[in-house]
């Protein structure tokens, strides 16, 4: 079994705006960093930088003159700005978007104060192969495009005006199998420390004792010391609750010896804990003070969690005793039109609707994510698989990480490690993705190690791999492999023969002490407000569907074995979201996603809704948008968790049908129940009917015990009339995470949604904002994700404004050559917390 560790800030989302979240997620960045009067800094890096989409000779040199360069503040990504190109060196893995080599240069000021202090410069991620100089001197080569990594600064600042300079080289492609970004794509830190200070993730807080009534929490704090002589200095902890109240503190003496370092560790029993789970949230703050002759010379704070997860062959996975299924997701790193320069409400808007669906887990496919995802998991209450890595020694294509595995791999890992293991929402790590050495004879060997690690630097949490040869003809994993896992991790459980209907059946029988994992397993996909069928991968247009019906098939039987069977942990379907590249022209992104590219949820998100919410709903497909097609039988479809729904078509019922899951058994005694059964109609998870069109109202009542609990209508639109806008947050901050998503939709004189509209829209934006992103959704629409226009797509359209970083309005306005405009205003405030900046500098 496994108990796990602690992590992050009281913050029960749906009670609280974004405002509060998004400025606990800045002032507590990840881990461990926050400010301490007089000690610590920690400062945002963002602003001001100048970037050259060229390899320039010489732009390393202090010297050299950048004032061609264009300026911009990161996160960039600058391949999502270009044109999708069939030609592409990235080809379908990366979205047929160019990438190439950058530079990036920063003029900044340093204080003749700092420079007898620790300073090191944090990146958040860089992709791929960054160069770093600091006023011409290098500090390093990091190959790594996903990991966060940092280069001590110390001994090479100036007092005064220094430059900072980063190149970066995406240009061997391929380098992956999805879309990756290119550049400085997300935030950049200087920090600021007394020279006997706190290591940077230098602390690991655990929970090894959880119930109740108390918890004991666990610290291991590096200290670093750069001073020449040794140092004794008392390490004080600090356990505060979600109002500031102190709730525990323990401190100690530790010695460390000249430009060396030292660990102390600690235990704070906390009474009457508030515990994290994905219902509450809950978080804490660690406040670790380094006191040197009486006086704080540095302070970090370290969000965590009281929590206790425990992983059983036979129970599955237990979170503070309770039995959880995980219902789980997995998600790629960009986000649509932003490309992988993701503001920070870009992803709180994306969970909270993977949230409304009783999504409860997300699998970071598969790479190291940004630090600020981990926060938003942990304060929305999600349980995270952690994956590092795609590929080891194996290549999947040309320049992939396998032309770093034997020299990086170890150092990616432990830093991995240390600075997402105090995450409350991490719950499970793995070591990869569909890895070649899972089916070789040596494989083990390379798998070894990389366990040996995780246990090492994190032992609260088990570890697993997404296999998908558990099964495979002529190269299945080997049994030495699989028994080195924690937790065996199954990519498709249902691929190979009879396993397509006993899923993982067969190996608890013949493994029974295994745990087990749906690491990654089918969806149904397709493209939102799509149906017309045919064979796989063709469009029939006299063929109409109202779902991927193999896909469907495929979901429900998996889903039922898996919410059956408490052996099995969870499932993590592929994918939540859709996402840039896996594509084959003229498509440029995959479209398995449950959730298109805009944020817009598909049919497939409410088959997931009506099996893991209880709030009563319905939701009918297809669309009720068929000129033509008067006579021709259509097939209707409804997802509900209702016990009944009876369809009616222009006030005509086409009958209610009912199902029940699971059924009920006896209870107590012969023909008693605890839940009444239901005269069910079918075995599957959904209704359907087939009913001749004709143009109307199609409606839907949903009935539980009897008691009519929701009803769903959809009506037969007329021409596209009118735009209608829409914003989902009208006010937000003057800071750059903090985003308004704006949705356009098509509607007609009515004000019904024409669910197959494909009209011109143009975004102008006046005002404190400007556009960053204009998405529709549609696979096939090569249209610049930066374009001011673009058609909408099945009726959709989604803009995303950010401000200029100054309070005042944004009037966004959106126009079509034929149809009635719409606008919207949104107010910008300065921000509640203002984040420290560096200063920069002008040449």
């Amino acid at each position: 079994m496994f108990h796990i560790p602690a992590p992050r800030t009281h913050l029960n989302f749906a009670m609280k705006p974004f405002l509060l979240l998004f400025t606990a997620i800045f002032l507590i960045p990840s881990n461990n960093t926050s400010f301490a009067q007089n000690s610590r800094q920690r400062l945002l890096m963002d602003k001001g930088w100048k970037f050259s989409q060229t390899d320039t000779v010489g732009a390393d040199k202090t010297a050299f003159s950048d004032n061609k360069w264009r300026t911009l503040d990161l996160p960039h990504d600058w391949s999502i700005e270009s044109a999708f190109v069939q030609n592409a060196p990235t080809g379908g893995g990366g979205g047929y978007l160019p990438t190439g080599i950058g530079w990036y240069r920063k003029r900044f000021n340093m204080p003749k104060s700092a420079l007898s202090k620790a300073v090191w410069i944090e990146f958040d991620g860089v992709y791929q192969n960054s160069d770093v100089w600091i006023n011409g001197h290098h500090l390093g080569h990091y190959p790594n495009g996903y990991m966060s990594f940092y280069y001590d600064l110390s001994g090479q600042l100036k007092s005064g005006e220094n430059i900072i300079t980063v190149r970066v080289d995406n240009s061997l492609q391929p380098n992956t199998r999805w879309y990756s970004g290119s550049g400085i794509y997300r935030h950049v830190w200087l920090s600021m420390a007394d020279p006997v200070h706190i290591a940077q993730w230098g602390t690991y807080v655990t929970t090894p004792k959880v119930d109740s009534a108390s918890a004991t929490v666990s610290i291991k704090t590096q200290i670093d010391n750069q001073h020449a002589a040794a140092k004794n200095v008392i390490i004080r902890s600090l356990v505060v609750d979600a109002t500031g109240k102190e709730v525990g503190r323990s401190e100690s003496p530790i010695g460390v010896a000249a430009k060396d370092s030292g660990v102390s560790d600690q235990k704070i029993t906390v009474t009457s804990p508030a515990l994290w789970s994905v219902e509450t949230p809950n978080m804490y703050n660690l406040r670790t003070q380094v006191i040197d002759r009486g006086k704080v010379v540095d302070e970090v704070t370290t969000p965590f969690g009281i929590r206790d997860i425990q992983y059983d062959a036979n129970k599955g996975f237990l979170l503070n005793g309770k039995r959880v299924k995980m219902n789980g997701v997995c998600l790629h790193h960009d986000a649509g039109s932003v490309g992988a320069a993701v503001p920070e409400a870009m992803w709180v808007r994306r969970l909270q609707i993977l949230k409304e669906m009783g999504c409860n887990a997300i699998r970071t496919s598969h790479n190291p994510v940004a630090p600020e995802f981990l926060d938003l998991c942990d304060r929305m209450g999600f349980l995270v698989q952690n994956e590092i890595f795609d590929v080891w020694k194996a290549g999947k294509v040309k320049y992939d990480y396998s032309v770093y595995f034997d020299k990086w791999s170890q150092h990616d890992l432990r830093k991995f490690i240390h600075r997402d293991r105090n995450h409350p929402s991490v719950v499970m790590w793995s070591a990869g993705n569909e890895i070649g050495e899972q089916s070789q004879p040596q494989g083990f060997n390379v798998l070894r190690p990389l366990i040996e690690t995780f246990h090492r630097e994190d032992p609260t949490r088990p570890v697993t791999t997404g296999n998908d040869h558990i099964a495979a003809d002529g190269r299945s994993a080997t049994p030495d492999f699989l028994k080195l896992l924690d937790i065996v991790g199954y990519n498709y459980v249902d691929r190979w023969r009879d396993r397509r209907e006993l899923f993982y059946d067969i190996d608890k029988r013949s493994h029974p002490e295994w745990k087990m994992v749906g690491t990654e397993n089918v969806s149904i996909s397709g493209v939102r407000g799509s149906y017309h069928g045919g064979g796989f991968g063709s469009v029939d247009s006299s063929q109409i569907r109202a779902a991927n019906m193999p896909g469907v098939i495929r979901a429900e039987q998996l889903w039922k074995f898996t919410s059956l069977h408490d052996y099995v942990i969870g499932d993590f379907m592929w994918t939540g979201i859709d996402y840039i590249g896996e594509a084959r022209w003229p498509a440029k992104n995959a479209s398995s996603g449950v959730i298109d590219l805009c944020g817009f949820p598909k049919d497939a998100y409410y088959f997931y809704q009506s099996q893991w919410t209880t709030k009563p709903m319905i939701h009918l497909a297809p669309h009720w948008n068929w000129r033509g097609k008067q006579g021709k039988v259509i097939p209707v479809m409804a997802y509900t968790n209702c016990d009944t729904v009876e369809l009616f078509l222009n006030g005509r019922s086409w009958g209610a049908k009912a199902m029940q899951f699971p059924r009920p058994g006896n209870s107590g005694a012969w023909n008693r129940y605890d839940v009444a059964p239901v005269g069910i109609t079918t075995a599957d998870l959904h209704l359907a009917w087939d009913v001749p069109y004709e143009p109307g109202v199609l409606k839907a009542i949903g009935r539980k015990g009897g008691k009519v609990v929701v009803e769903e209508v959809i009506h037969t639109s007329g021409a596209p009339a009118a735009i209608r806008v829409s914003v989902d947050r009208a006010t937000i901050e003057a800071q750059p995470g903090d985003v308004a998503h704006v949705t356009i939709k098509v509607v007609d004189a009515d004000g019904h949604v024409v669910p197959d509209a494909a009209e011109p829209v143009q975004v102008r934006v006046e005002g404190a904002g400007k556009l960053i992103g204009l998405d529709n959704g549609n696979p096939v629409d090569h249209t610049s994700m930066k374009s001011d226009q673009r058609n909408t797509f099945n009726g959709l359209a989604l803009a995303v404004i950010q401000s200029n970083n100054k309070a005042g309005s944004i009037r966004v306005n959106v126009n079509s050559s034929k149809l009635k405009g719409g606008s919207i205003t949104i107010t910008v405030n300065k921000p509640g917390v203002q984040i420290a900046e560096v200063q920069s500098s002008k040449q």
